[in-house]
């Protein structure tokens, strides 16, 4: 039904501007050459999107996992470096971490990153932050008796953490993962600015090549519309399959 929903919106929408603009669709039917090519050209970029989305979440959830135990420990140097490390990283725009990510490392360091690299790195220190604040939540919401629970029968607190605590955890920040999957994804686009080839960097070399805007990122909005709506889909999936 959402996507019915949204299809209707952006025909709505595009037909508000039939009056004084001339669509130009030629340059994406399948029925003709150039623009089966075109389509072919469009979607090359898929993979590259989603290897870096889904390399870019599994890091985000290792470090993030990181982070939030290094918060939940006694050690006050290490609470002090959470609090840091999530503040600076949710504080920065994307963008800017890219490009300092990508042009500012070779500068300070003298390390030079690929596109691909750099685009995974970023992602995954800004999602990182916003991820360990999940996994605290989710493990904080365990009632305290469950670990007593656990260390009453011989368990270890890493035991416990891991055996008890964690997967009880999971089911609940499971939804909140998926947004952030979700989120990364859609963030992912922002990897076209230092030359990686993904969905909107091969929409934009179509526009610079047929001069038709308008019609190719409609193309553009369909194609994330649909990856995110699957993506949703799987993840609501996943969630009923750890409910039940």
């Amino acid at each position: 039904m959402k996507i019915f929903v949204v299809i209707f919106f952006i025909i709505f929408l595009l037909g508000g501007c039939t009056s004084t603009y001339t669509w130009g669709w030629y340059v994406i039917n399948p029925k003709l050459d150039n623009g089966y090519n075109n389509i072919r050209f469009l979607i090359s970029g898929l993979n590259v999107t989603l290897i870096i989305s889904i390399l870019s979440i599994f890091f985000s959830l290792v470090i993030g996992l990181l982070i939030s135990l290094l918060g939940l420990g006694k050690n006050k140097f290490l609470k002090a470096f959470n609090r840091i490390y999530i503040e600076v990283f949710r504080s920065i725009p994307l963008l800017v971490l890219l490009l300092w990510v990508y042009y500012g490392l070779p500068i300070v360091v003298g390390i030079s990153l690929s596109p691909f690299i750099a685009g995974i790195v970023s992602l995954a220190l800004s999602d990182s932050a916003f991820e360990a604040e999940v996994f605290r939540a989710g493990i904080q919401s365990i009632p305290k008796g469950q670990r007593d629970a656990a260390r009453s029968i011989g368990l270890n607190k890493y035991q416990a953490m891991r055996l008890v605590i964690f997967p009880q955890a999971l089911r609940i920040i499971l939804p909140a993962i998926g947004n952030q999957f979700v989120y990364v994804v859609k963030m992912s686009s922002l990897v076209s600015i230092i030359g990686l080839a993904d969905l909107t960097r091969k929409a934009n070399e179509l526009v610079v090549s047929v001069y038709r805007p308008l019609e190719i990122y409609t193309f553009l909005v369909i194609e994330y519309l649909v990856l995110i709506l699957v993506i949703s889909y799987l993840v609501r999936k996943l969630e009923n399959k750890l409910r039940n």
